[in-house]
């Protein structure tokens, strides 16, 4: 149930704005820090993996499906999006959907408990991947300095198996983490522009990569599939599995803006308009550039360098093999560009999120917090910050996997099965933007993730953290409720509320 005096909403039946928080993102704004969020490093870094993990060109297949299925859980985000429009984007979806007072509670309490770790940990991909690129113009950073693998064996689920990694491009990465930190220690106006200018530095890189490959393009080259590329076998669908891992991991970033409801402007109209513009905008990107890179540097090429996760930088050569060292260098500095900008646009988006939470009393009172002077939640930004420095210390391709399969585990199967639950218990919920082909979508989504998660080659490596972060935050959850005398121990649920299914 919605609560009319929530003072987490934004704004009441007059219209009045409540928030502490300035509503200053416009379509523009919204759309551009989607789109940094999105692209960031991962399109540059992971076309090894994303070829490595199928063995040739019909790799693309991963994109292509890993777009259409971004689109349908994008409009589930929509949906909610524009009917809550709130800081803290699924915190607040999930409690509005399972019962503001009873298992929502508890869900939603879930959903901040796994954004302890899916957010520093996406914050560090790119910041890892920064310092990669960066390994072109000093290769003496991927000299590895230390390495130590830690297990847990756990009963029923078998071994955890963690590996740190220091090199000197894990100091870089960490410096990378703290200057985005420092920059976005201001108010929210201040970063609208700063939004479009590192947008403008994404948009010149990937276009001039489309142009330049187009220009050179080789269709033989880049559609030389190997033989039985499209054998429907059990190693084709584990390949598939893992290549839209990487696409899923590269397209995410496409709700940030549900993560500022509180700032947003008309979020009615402005949130769905930048959830679906910035998925069809960087999934054209994402297509053509592939291709545009294939056509170029031989699959047979990129493939080794995913499996040695070493030199990852295909971009680099890329343009090296076109126009030479100059425009290599040129590029490196254009990718890294890049990279910041996804860790910019991914602190501003999830720090806002256990601030919600707080306000609602499900978390720490200090993340409600907002500076005296600029306005903004200063709390969960440094507290973010600091997490993702400690996950600068691990490998790429262990930092994305863990990334991908948390979060589709503890928050994006339950949102997309949340927001049909949602339609039965709350048909009267003014919906501004209402799904296409309801419920289609959502069940697209649901299958897509599901797949992902299952069919893989070692799948349950990453399977078993997001059990332990589940069964952990259930037990913290039970202990605080105890406590406190709330569900499932205490507190009444508000007239006419119950818990979904029942």
């Amino acid at each position: 149930m919605i609560l009319a005096n929530d003072q987490r909403r934004t704004t009441n039946d007059s219209g009045r704005d409540h928030s502490p928080l300035i509503r200053g993102i416009s379509v523009g704004s919204a759309t551009a820090l989607n789109m940094i969020d999105m692209i960031g490093v991962g399109p540059f870094i992971t076309i090894p993996l994303i070829v490595g993990a199928m063995g040739g060109p019909q790799a693309m297949l991963g994109w292509i499906l890993g777009a259409i299925f971004a689109m349908c859980d994008g409009l589930v985000w929509a949906e909610l999006g524009a009917a809550m429009p709130g800081s803290g984007g699924s915190y607040n979806y999930l409690r509005e959907i399972y019962g503001s007072k009873t298992l929502g509670r508890l869900i939603s309490f879930l959903f901040i408990w796994q954004l302890s770790f899916s957010a520093p940990l996406s914050v560090a991909s790119g910041a890892i991947g920064l310092a990669g690129y960066a390994s072109y113009f000093w290769p003496g950073l991927e000299l590895q300095l230390a390495e130590h693998v830690w297990e847990l064996h756990l009963p029923l689920l078998g071994t955890l198996q963690l590996r740190w990694l220091v090199s000197g491009a894990t100091f870089l990465a960490i410096g990378i983490v703290v200057v985005a930190v420092v920059l976005l220690y201001r108010k929210i106006t201040s970063i609208g522009w700063m939004s479009k200018l590192l947008l403008a530095g994404v948009l010149v890189t990937t276009g001039w990569i489309i142009i330049a490959g187009f220009s050179h393009f080789n269709a033989a080259r880049a559609f030389s599939f190997p033989p039985g590329a499209f054998t429907l076998s059990h190693n084709f669908f584990l390949g598939l599995g893992s290549a839209m891992l990487i696409a899923t991991y590269d397209y995410w970033g496409y709700y940030n803006v549900c993560f500022l409801g509180d700032e947003v402007k008309d979020p009615g109209k402005t949130i769905p308009r930048a959830l679906l513009l910035s998925i069809l905008l960087v999934g054209c990107l994402y297509v053509l550039m592939n291709v545009s890179i294939l056509g170029v540097v031989p699959w047979q090429e990129i493939a080794p360098t995913g499996h040695s996760n070493r030199g990852l930088y295909v971009v680099s050569v890329f343009m090296q093999r076109i126009y030479g060292t100059w425009a290599a260098n040129l590029v490196t500095a254009l990718v890294m560009w890049t990279a910041f900008a996804s860790v910019f646009s991914l602190l501003l988006g999830y720090s806002r999120v256990p601030y919600a939470a707080a306000l609602d009393g499900n978390y720490f009172r200090a993340f409600a917090r907002v500076h005296p002077q600029h306005r903004f939640p200063y709390v969960p930004l440094l507290a973010l910050g600091g997490v993702a420095v400690v996950f600068c210390f691990f490998a790429l391709a262990d930092v994305i996997a863990a990334l991908v399969v948390i979060r589709i585990t503890l928050q994006f199967l339950v949102q997309a099965i949340g927001v049909i639950v949602l339609r039965i218990r709350r048909p009267d919920l003014p919906r501004p933007f209402r799904m296409w082909l309801f419920p289609l979508p959502a069940l697209l989504a649901s299958v897509g993730f599901t797949f992902v998660l299952v069919s893989r080659t070692n799948s349950l490596k990453q399977v078993r953290y997001a059990a332990v972060i589940l069964v952990t935050g259930v037990v913290i959850y039970l202990v605080r409720a105890w406590r406190n005398h709330e569900w499932p121990f205490g507190g009444t649920p508000v007239a006419g509320e119950k818990v979904a299914g029942t």
